[in-house]
């Protein structure tokens, strides 16, 4: 199936079962066609990535926990669905995450302590885009960079990257959001202005079942995945606790983005194992049994089953696991020796270029602070 022809909401593209099985049928034939040409480096690195950012979230909770951060959101369930899409992309695309992709722009290069800086209240963006990946800044403002993404590549199919037929040429943007999100009136906005423009979006929802404390059955009566094909996108749903099947579907997501046939939309169903944030307590509103249904799915039991039935070892399996430790212990010493940022970095990175406004605003703070000082010394 392509996304010219949409399935069925009951539909959902499946190529590991829950025992990391490949599992092949008609309807899954297009995309499994595509996972099985993924050499096992690639699947390998895949994993790894997934056991990676695993660890580097249990170790930014545990920051947390300890009063070094003063909040964290957890991806731990959500690996599969971050890590297929974003080994799918091209170096020219661009990503718009929420704030927890953590898989995501670790891929892209965005630094483990430029994240944790970040949940610190050290910095309010924290890295260049153009240096890590083409991976634009975490968005707390719930469905904000829905906008920001199809804004951006209405900007791409103007500048004429788009639909040229040359694969080092051609691009998207790639939007991740949540369930929750798409009650807000942006998402929707953005869905009209994506379908308008033939915008080379793809929009990338991670239905994790609970929007904080709101199942997803509150949310939307309507399966998601219908949702925006009533603004004319087509839309696929995958298990996104399936890196494999996470990849394949994103690759003809993104593919049909940048050939100009216009926006996409993927429901990757997964679950968010922990809170929504530090701030939540997630036993208040779901139960035991529905949790443990969830982990027996668990996205990297998965990955490494299949990695085993095609001869991966346990030494390469204990090699991820010591480079987890080592970042985990990485952050730990850095985060502690962390300094408070000079006051006027709050101006630094508002646009990119330099802008008189700002730097009014910066003299005033100055002027502002001398004068402070000099009334306590005289």
């Amino acid at each position: 199936m392509s996304f010219h022809a949409a399935a069925p909401a009951t539909t959902i593209v499946r190529l590991l079962d829950t025992e990391g099985r490949f599992v092949e049928t008609d309807e899954n034939a297009e995309f499994a066609a595509i996972a099985t040409a993924l050499p096992d480096e690639t699947l390998l690195a895949m994993h790894r990535q997934m056991v990676l950012t695993r660890r580097f979230d249990h170790a930014a909770g545990n920051l947390q926990r300890t009063g070094q951060l003063g909040l964290w959101a957890p991806s731990h369930g959500q690996e599969a669905a971050q890590v297929g899409s974003a080994f799918a992309l091209r170096p020219q695309d661009h990503l718009f995450p929420s704030y927890r992709e953590h898989a995501v722009v670790l891929q892209r290069g965005v630094e483990p302590m430029e994240i944790i800086s970040l949940f610190r209240g050290q910095a309010h963006g924290n890295w260049d885009p153009d240096a890590r990946g083409n991976t634009h800044v975490y968005t707390l403002v719930i469905g904000a960079q829905t906008l920001h993404a199809t804004g951006y590549a209405i900007g791409q199919a103007l500048d004429g990257v788009v639909g040229t037929g040359d694969p080092d040429v051609d691009e998207c943007s790639i939007v991740y959001f949540g369930d929750g999100a798409t009650s807000q009136g942006d998402v929707n906005e953005a869905y009209v202005f994506a379908a308008s423009h033939k915008a080379p979006v793809v929009f990338f929802l991670q239905n994790n079942h609970w929007a904080i404390s709101v199942p997803v059955s509150v949310q939307s009566p309507t399966p998601l995945v219908d949702r925006p094909r009533g603004f004319g996108i087509p839309s696929v749903k995958v298990d996104g606790n399936d890196v494999l099947a996470s990849y394949a579907v994103s690759a003809v997501a993104t593919e049909h983005a940048r050939s100009g046939q216009g926006p996409a939309f993927i429901e990757a169903e997964t679950y968010r194992i922990g809170a929504h944030t530090s701030s939540d307590d997630p036993t208040r509103y779901r139960g035991d049994d529905e949790l443990a249904g969830w982990v027996a799915r668990d996205p990297i039991t998965r990955s490494e089953a299949y990695l085993r039935s095609r001869g991966a070892t346990d030494a390469q399996f204990a090699e991820f696991e010591a480079e987890g430790e080592q970042i985990a212990a990485d952050i730990r010493t850095k985060t502690s020796a962390l300094q408070a940022p000079p006051m006027d970095a709050m101006f630094d990175n508002v646009y990119r270029e330099q802008h008189p406004r700002i730097d009014e605003q910066r003299a005033w703070l100055h002027d502002y602070e001398s004068a402070q000082d000099a009334g306590a010394t005289a």
